[in-house]
């Protein structure tokens, strides 16, 4: 049996290529304002540690509700672009997390891009018949009734 290429017919196509439109406008915001080494996806964590001070990986993480995982490969990303330093934290198997001077100076422009987009994104949740924010509740109710992984594997197990 010859069947179709299941990766050329995608429901979550469109919403990943929807976000990463709008962080492309947003890091070309930072680029016309002339900020560099920051993409989107850094400013939560900066904004985090420029509001409550240096902290390990995993207390970032969950402060932010991101892996681990995700969370180190951020600070990484961080330091080499200069944003972040770590030091030596509360014991000898812990390192904090902080913000250079060069990220603290972003900071003021940094807050302002983010309460920035949240109203914009409210703008355009009030613009559309059906808001985005309640298909997100709704979503997260249907899979409180029943999980993604549940669902995907009762399918696999079907076919």
């Amino acid at each position: 049996m010859n069947l179709p290429d299941p990766t050329e017919d995608s429901r979550w196509r469109p919403v990943r290529l929807l976000l990463d439109a709008m962080d492309a406008d947003i890091a070309r915001l930072y680029e016309e304002r002339g900020v560099t080494g920051v993409r989107p996806r850094f400013v939560g964590p900066l904004i985090r540690l420029g509001r409550r001070g240096g902290m390990t990986i995993r207390r970032l993480a969950e402060s932010l509700g991101v892996t681990h995982s995700a969370t180190s490969q951020t600070v990484a990303a961080l330091q080499r672009a200069g944003l972040v330093a770590t030091t030596p934290g509360a014991d000898a198997r812990t390192r904090e997390v902080v913000l250079t001077a060069q990220a603290r100076a972003l900071l003021p422009f940094l807050e302002a891009e983010w309460r920035a987009t949240e109203q914009v994104v409210a703008e355009l949740d009030a613009e559309i018949p059906y808001p985005l924010s309640q298909v997100v509740r709704d979503l997260e109710a249907a899979l409180q009734r029943r999980s993604f992984h549940d669902r995907v594997a009762d399918r696999i197990a079907s076919a």
